[in-house]
């Protein structure tokens, strides 16, 4: 559940995967947080304000240093989240939007796992391929929700780059049950699913 109103920084910027960053800052205040596939910065500066330390990583990292170069408690690293030394279980909150589909998945969330601390918190949305009428009918049912709340907030196109998702829903949904047992994965509104995860220890 979105416990928290879109954040007023956002007016103007709504749009699918925007409309998901209060699952992220549903885990603030935290000592350090990481952002992969931080694209233009703009959920860094969201967190920033309640966290020590965030950091950034994206291979178009360039757009989030003109966002976050007057916040000195973060940093953005240009490059592969993959190929990223980041130190395990050094995160108090890791969360990626729109991203993990971009990457090897089942690598990706295993290191995004690797990541948080103890009591620390995973929070993954991103998007995924239909493979049966039922993912066409939700498909379709979301379809009013998104001309309205168009209409009422405005769509922000942001210039992020695509890529196709090569893995469906249910591919998507007995990969987090393999790699992260205990995990909530939910199917979402507009398009998207959400991968929750604390680690107990």
């Amino acid at each position: 559940m979105l416990t928290q109103r879109l954040p007023a920084e956002l007016t103007g910027k709504w749009n699918h995967n925007t409309h998901y960053y209060p699952l992220a800052l549903d885990a603030v205040p935290c000592r350090r947080a990481l952002d992969v596939g931080c694209g233009d910065g703009l959920l860094l500066r969201l967190l920033a304000p309640h966290c020590n330390e965030v950091v950034g990583v994206d291979p178009w990292a360039d757009l989030a240093v003109s966002a976050t170069r007057d916040l000195a408690n973060v940093e953005v690293r240009n490059g592969d989240f993959l190929e990223t030394d980041l130190a395990a279980q050094s995160f108090d909150l890791v969360t990626s939007i729109a991203a993990i589909h971009h990457m090897d998945f089942d690598r990706a969330l295993t290191k995004m796992a690797s990541l948080v601390r103890p009591g620390g918190r995973l929070v993954v949305v991103s998007i995924a391929d239909y493979s049966n009428r039922l993912d066409w009918a939700l498909s379709g049912l979301a379809i009013p929700a998104h001309r309205y709340s168009a209409w009422r907030r405005g769509y922000w196109d942001h210039p992020a780059p695509v890529r196709d998702c090569e893995l469906s829903y249910r591919q998507v949904r007995a990969a987090v049950g393999r790699i992260l047992p205990g995990a909530t994965y939910r199917r979402r509104l507009y398009w998207r699913y959400s991968i929750t995860w604390t680690r107990l220890a």
